[in-house]
């Protein structure tokens, strides 16, 4: 596999929201106590994020007096806010754009021009519609019609990852490929009513953004550019029950156990040395890490398997203060920062997705 990254992009919507405003608000859609405002208020503390992006704030409003007309409050228990079909409606009409503001930045960065790109992969598990983004790229940059399409859906995380190996595998198979790969979610649109420890998990930590990246298999001759290399993919054991995405008649409802962190600390580790070993390299060999900020506990507990102190996750940290976790784009937003401040190589990119499944990419 070689998959040289000759572009990346990323955009975000407009309009953000702190994390002590979010409290406040999401406070009005499950809390019935004042125990229950205070266990929430801990909650949003711990995720360890300053702030988030959303397509369904009405505006900027660091006050805390944003109002969200997409999500009206509740009128009794059993209110469970828009349906589905409302959400997948919106997802219909931003994801689109969200991800061609990305995709345009990407090709930007190349100084490619649109109709050179002779694929596209996009990867998103936060909507369905068809057609979709893949299309809404095509018109909205002016891409080829006859451009080859591939979309990686309802993944998780990790996405991206999956995303880039499909990429990397056009560029083995033709190098005048050029390739974009664009992630985009809308995790906002999921925000779930009610008082679930699961839900509130999700509605205290995910948010909304989009990322592309643009390459091809013919390397550049800069000795700065990011190739990638390898990717790796495992089942983590007796995991199946830890992390689930499903589909509900309010939105997408996610599951996650407090198990999650203690089977990483228990098994990235061996799997990692068994990959990394059939690339000719050690763990102690990696110059550069980019971990994906499932949450801080995932965050810490992919970092204590690995061994790896602080610093080395430092921009994983910053990206999830600053956006959040906004599902696939964020391990790009993640390998955007690394690249533009020209981190050392090698370097492996990891996220995580139901399954358990685990995800990994190697950069030369």
């Amino acid at each position: 596999m070689s998959f040289v990254v000759r572009g990346v992009g990323t955009a975000s919507p407009p309009f953000r929201i702190s994390q002590v405003a979010s409290v406040a608000l999401a406070s009005e859609y499950g809390c019935t106590s004042d125990e229950q405002r205070r266990q929430l208020k801990a909650l949003y503390r711990m995720t360890k994020v300053q702030s988030r992006r959303s397509v369904v704030l009405d505006a900027d409003d660091p006050d805390g007096a944003t109002t969200l007309q997409f999500f009206p409050p509740p009128t009794d228990a059993a209110d469970r806010g828009p349906t589905t079909a409302d959400r997948m409606a919106r997802y219909e009409s931003d994801a689109p754009p969200l991800a061609a503001r990305a995709a345009a930045a990407a090709l930007a960065d190349a100084e490619w021009a649109p109709e050179t790109i002779t694929h596209v992969v996009t990867v998103s598990c936060t909507g369905f519609a068809a057609p979709s983004v893949d299309v809404g790229l095509m018109r909205m940059l002016g891409l080829r019609r006859t451009v080859a399409r591939t979309h990686i859906g309802f993944m998780g995380c990790h996405g991206a990852l999956n995303g880039l190996r499909a990429a990397g595998g056009y560029a083995g198979a033709s190098p005048d490929a050029r390739v974009l790969v664009c992630a985009v979610e809308l995790c906002s649109l999921h925000f779930q009513y009610g008082w679930n420890p699961d839900w509130l998990v999700s509605n205290a930590i995910f948010a909304d953004g989009a990322a592309a990246v643009v390459g091809s298999g013919r390397p550049s001759g800069s000795a700065d550019e990011w190739t990638l290399a390898a990717s790796g993919s495992a089942l983590l054991e007796d995991s199946a029950d830890l992390m689930s995405w499903r589909i509900g008649n309010h939105g997408f409802e996610m599951s996650l156990s407090a198990r999650v962190p203690g089977v990483i600390e228990r098994d990235l580790r061996p799997w990692l040395n068994d990959w990394l070993g059939a690339q000719g390299l050690t763990v102690d060999q990696i110059a550069t890490w980019a971990l994906h900020p499932g949450g801080p506990r995932i965050l810490e507990a992919c970092a204590d398997a690995i061994g790896l102190d602080r610093e080395s996750h430092a921009v994983s940290r910053e990206v999830l203060g600053e956006f959040g976790n906004m599902s696939s784009p964020t391990i790009l937003f993640i390998l955007d920062r690394l690249r533009r401040r020209q981190a050392p190589r090698p370097c492996v990119a990891i996220g995580f997705g139901p399954g358990l499944a685990v995800e990994a990419a190697l950069f030369r």
